[in-house]
């Protein structure tokens, strides 16, 4: 597939759902955010999600995320896109928190399936409709049923690409089949929101990713899509196997990503902080064997 056959990127390629820096006592750590967000742009991400899962939006407050979305927009500039999680489970609040994202600076909204009431597929469209009609926002789905409980079925999709600021999908449906039915019939920009389907997704026409990892190694998987985009998927095929090792030990153990991600960065002496509860820390054996996992996979790939 060559750039021309793909779907435009709204929001850039490689998206970063960065983490929300906490001070050791829990608040904002707003300096922090901006020290992270200018680095992850400086290595290789063209956008930023913020206040996802993995920015802890369970936990953050309305106002919270206003002021991230701020600080984050002074330190980047327009060098990023900035895309901001506004989902809840509740259409009217959702819909409020897409509003306030525009008058903070965001330049889109994800918006996550409601989780836990599991509406039917017509009342999931309804919600979506609303949100997207509330701002002038462009919208990124958010389709992760494992956290949520319900699915955006493909066909609801497909209606839902109609709507004009309906742009984009996170996707973490893990229907690889449903997903190229949607590219098949739609001008929805996909986003591989599952870090190991960046390159599958990709090229079968994907935008771009969503990755958690990528708080860590910014790099890392932009260099997936620049290898496949100069023409060498094989490249691209070697450095997705490269990256499995550090995918897996942060996003397929027993921790959330949130954790991995800001026991890693502590490691390396980024802003993070802890985790609010109910997320707990990693304990010490499972950071040891994280810290070995992300040493060995950056030695490798120094030597590619």
């Amino acid at each position: 597939m060559t750039n021309s056959d793909r779907t435009p990127a709204p929001f850039g390629r490689a998206l970063c759902a960065m983490i929300t820096p906490f001070t050791e006592a829990g608040a904002l750590d707003l300096d922090g955010a901006r020290v992270l967000a200018d680095r992850l742009v400086r290595e290789g991400c063209d956008g930023l999600v913020l206040s996802g899962t993995t920015g802890e939006s369970p936990t953050t407050s309305d106002a919270e995320k206003s002021a991230l979305v701020r600080a984050v927009r002074e330190a980047v500039g327009d060098r990023a896109r900035l895309v901001t999680g506004v989902g809840t489970a509740d259409t009217r609040h959702t819909a409020e928190l897409a509003l306030a994202a525009g008058e903070a600076g965001a330049d889109g909204v994800l918006v996550v399936t409601p989780y836990y009431s599991k509406p039917p597929q017509d009342a999931l469209e309804a919600h979506f409709t609303e949100v997207a009609d509330a701002s002038e926002l462009p919208v990124m789905l958010y389709d992760i049923p494992g956290r949520t409980g319900t699915r955006i079925e493909p066909e609801t999709m497909i209606r839902l690409a109609a709507h004009p600021r309906i742009v984009a999908v996170k996707d973490c449906s893990y229907d690889f089949l449903g997903t190229q039915k949607v590219l098949a019939r739609t001008d929805l920009a996909y986003y591989a929101g599952c870090d190991e389907h960046v390159l599958a997704l990709y090229a079968v026409g994907a935008a771009g990713y969503v990755s958690t990892v990528a708080n860590v190694v910014p790099g890392l998987l932009r260099a997936v899509l620049d290898a496949f985009d100069s023409g060498d998927p094989a490249g691209a095929a070697r450095l997705m196997r490269r990256s499995v090792p550090l995918i897996e030990a942060m996003m397929a153990a027993d921790l959330p990503g949130t954790v991995t991600a800001k026991t890693l960065l502590s490691a390396l002496g980024l802003p993070a902080g802890p985790v609010r509860p109910p997320l707990r820390p990693a304990g010490r054996e499972a950071a040891d064997g994280l810290r070995a996992t992300l040493a060995r996979v950056t030695e490798e790939l120094a030597r590619v």
